[in-house]
């Protein structure tokens, strides 16, 4: 854990955490589009209005999405699909940046690991642009899909996978 690393707890999303996580959301996905793309805003569909957990997270009995708390305020959020199998699916994971490089993410990625320890393997994608993303999905022990052997992914996306193997300790 980084020295500067903030005490960090998980919870369950519900409706009610959807305004501030849509807040925390848009921050740290406009952070991205600023840094990576020279423009003010961006994210995926439904990212600056809440619509991207009423999608994602909450029609879905796969997904389970937490919330990322320090001293109370949330500070960042997850969704994690859990399939059938065990190959399951990271499908968000976002970071206030004021938080961000200190720590959370990486302590939020202990935390998936820890919760499913059946999990044979974690696969996520992530905007071809966004490099920092890669970065830390690569210091995680996540590894990019050849293009070729991907299923088709939408365009401009990378496919990240990590796979799991008995004895494996979580990052």
């Amino acid at each position: 854990m980084k020295a500067d690393s903030p005490a960090i707890t998980f919870a369950l999303i519900t409706e009610a955490d959807v305004p501030e996580l849509t807040g925390v959301m848009t921050r740290a996905f406009d952070d991205d589009a600023q840094r990576h793309l020279g423009q003010p805003r961006g994210g995926p569909p439904g990212y600056d209005n809440g619509d991207f957990f009423r999608t994602w997270l909450f029609p879905y009995k796969e997904s389970v999405g937490f919330k990322i708390l320090s001293q109370g305020k949330i500070v960042g959020g997850l969704i994690v699909w859990i399939l059938p199998g065990g190959n399951n699916n990271l499908g968000a994971i976002f970071v206030d940046p004021p938080y961000q490089d200190r720590g959370v993410g990486t302590q939020a990625w202990q935390f998936i690991e820890t919760v499913y320890p059946g999990t044979q393997s974690w696969t996520l994608e992530t905007p071809t642009w966004a490099t920092r993303n890669h970065g830390f999905y690569e210091k995680l022990g996540f590894e990019r899909v050849p293009p070729e052997v991907q299923k088709p992914s939408e365009e401009n996306m990378m496919v990240y996978r990590k796979n799991m193997t008995a004895g494996t300790k979580p990052s």
